[in-house]
């Protein structure tokens, strides 16, 4: 059975950094990652690792945001720097399993940036 657990999220300020964590067990994963929605949005991708060492970004959060992946424990960590208001959203971890194709997701954590 498939379980993603989250870890970080919380209220930070304005510029600050905040980190997010999710441990994928019960299957193989050919990608991991984090996605979001804001209230009023459409979830939107915010970063993906696969496992050939490939990763997607939003340009949204280039040069902001940076993922990371540990394939031994299949954990991914999301690190944001430099936050802004609009970075304000639910995130979702990710996953994709590699025997089926089916996406996964965790339960979310809320991130508020204030200004």
């Amino acid at each position: 059975q498939v379980q993603l657990v989250e870890l970080g999220g919380g209220l930070v300020q304005l510029g600050g950094p905040l980190r997010l964590a999710c441990a994928a067990t019960g299957s193989t994963f050919s990608s991991l990652g984090w996605y979001r929605q804001a209230p009023g949005k459409q979830r939107e991708l915010v970063a993906t690792f696969h496992s050939g060492g490939t990763t997607n970004n939003a340009d949204s959060v280039k040069g902001r945001f940076t993922i990371s992946r540990d394939n031994a424990q299949n954990t991914v960590h999301l690190q944001m720097n430099s936050l802004k208001p609009e970075d304000t959203a639910v995130y979702y971890c990710n996953a994709v399993s590699m025997w089926s194709g089916r996406d996964f997701w965790g339960q979310g954590t809320q991130v508020t940036v204030s200004s």
